[in-house]
């Protein structure tokens, strides 16, 4: 499944057939629960990311490399707020999508540049970390600034590339008396649909995935070792456990449910099963999607293990902009 466009699995599951007596699989109502889901964590990833994004662009005056990465990493998050009202309206509207075809094509090519901005960003922070401390005594190019912003223009050109054809290829269409937003998955698309997914998810999930968490696992190795008779000692092995902790999670929740599901998904549609079993995966998917709005609630705690600079206005900053009269 491609999951730069976490609708896509469900309009292309509507124009299969029940394999047992060929009749349509018609579309069901997504349970209230789904977009009241998201709206909550629209609304928390909103606050997060904007006073995360205030922090990083008024408070912080002197920026490292580390600090770049985590910016970038914030503004990946935020890219999807603006549309993700769109996203809880048409869930909302039982799968109707009144917005026009624009804003359908715009939705989902921000949704693959959030979720793969994020992938990439996490993992880049993870090296750098891993750099950063394992071999603190070395000269390393991850730790210079020039280095630094020109991986990251590379990636911001490789988030664009990958999402652009979006635009040529999601269309809405009218199924029944609704207007679906990506139904351009027909059966004749099937095949490639499904390698295109397997690729995707490979290329642009696992592998970035095990890149993660090999550094993860070594910098933790690393940490261990680490003597706690001084104050500092103490500080950099908490702060460490609590940034690869938060990292995990993200991935764990936020990532591999979305990929998995939609891989399933995109199994589905190339061959003919029930309609029974095509709800189901119908519901799964868009749960998996929904979860995978939380890392935009959970960086900011990832920004506070990695940077002392960052937690020290964090809490501050929120505090005063959710209990300020």
């Amino acid at each position: 499944m491609d999951v730069s466009s976490p609708t896509s699995g469900h309009h292309r599951l509507h124009l299969l057939m029940n394999a047992t007596n060929g009749t349509p699989c018609h579309p069901r109502e997504l349970h209230p629960a789904i977009p009241a889901l998201l709206s909550v964590l629209s609304v928390g990833g909103l606050v997060f990311n904007s006073v995360s994004l205030w922090i990083f662009w008024f408070t912080l005056k002197r920026w490292n490399s580390s600090i770049l990465l985590q910016f970038n990493l914030a503004l990946t998050d935020a890219i999807i707020l603006p549309v993700t009202p769109l996203t809880v309206t048409y869930f909302s509207l039982g799968n109707h999508w009144p917005f026009g075809e624009f804003l359908c094509q715009l939705q989902l090519f921000l949704l693959s540049t959030h979720l793969y901005g994020s992938i990439y960003f996490l993992t880049l922070i993870s090296i750098h970390r891993y750099q950063a401390i394992v071999h603190y005594n070395a000269k390393n190019v991850w730790r210079t600034k020039s280095f630094i912003k020109k991986l990251i223009w590379v990636f911001w050109f490789l988030l664009f590339l990958q999402a652009f054809p979006v635009f040529f290829f999601m269309k809405t269409s009218v199924i029944g008396n609704t207007v679906k937003c990506l139904s351009v998955f027909q059966s004749e698309l099937s095949a490639l649909y499904l390698t295109y997914s397997i690729l995707l998810g490979t290329l642009c999930f696992l592998l970035p995935f095990g890149v993660s968490l090999a550094s993860y696992v070594r910098l933790g190795n690393f940490v261990a070792n680490i003597s706690q008779a001084n104050l500092r000692g103490r500080v950099m092995k908490t702060k460490t456990r609590q940034m690869i902790a938060v990292a995990l999670v993200i991935f764990a929740l936020c990532f591999t449910p979305l990929h998995v599901c939609g891989t399933v998904a995109a199994v589905v549609g190339y061959y003919d099963v029930s309609c029974e079993f095509l709800h189901n995966v119908e519901v799964a998917y868009y749960v998996s999607v929904v979860f995978s709005m939380i890392n935009c609630c959970l960086d900011p705690f990832l920004y506070n293990a990695a940077n002392e600079r960052f937690h020290k206005f964090f809490l501050k900053s929120l505090a005063r902009l959710l209990f300020s009269k």
